[in-house]
């Protein structure tokens, strides 16, 4: 399971300024929802990436312009060896019923990608 504390990553201190109450809610429903993900799936994982604020998210290698994590809409997990992406691609219902999106494993070697919104596609799982 993951905490606040680690999906924040000390930037709610370091960025208090920019974390207002939108995205806190935004933060306690993708935590809780990973949460569940994490239960489903039987082993814990650690937050790669949690809130980025925009300055982070600028110096992101990689990262979107409009990247989710900026919202607090997404999470990125440690998954060195693609079993949680694996897992996630065989149990699609139950992202579903989660209301989870999943980045392609493609995209996303040594991590999983979730978010709580669709991407534009709709899609359940879909690439950047």
């Amino acid at each position: 399971m993951i905490t606040l504390k680690e999906y924040f990553q000390g930037r709610d201190e370091q960025f208090a300024n920019e974390l207002t109450s939108e995205l806190r809610v935004n933060a306690e429903v993708t935590v809780a929802r990973v949460n569940a993900l994490l239960s489903h799936f039987g082993q814990d994982r650690i937050v790669n990436s949690g809130w980025r604020p925009r300055a982070v998210n600028s110096a992101t290698l990689g990262a979107a312009i409009k990247s989710k994590h900026m919202t607090c809409e997404a999470c990125d997990l440690q998954d060195a060896d693609g079993d949680l992406d694996d897992w996630c691609m065989d149990n699609l219902q139950i992202l579903e019923e989660l209301r989870l999106w999943l980045e392609h494993p493609a995209s996303t070697k040594g991590w999983t990608h979730v978010q709580i919104v669709p991407p534009k596609s709709g899609k359940r799982v879909f690439y950047p």
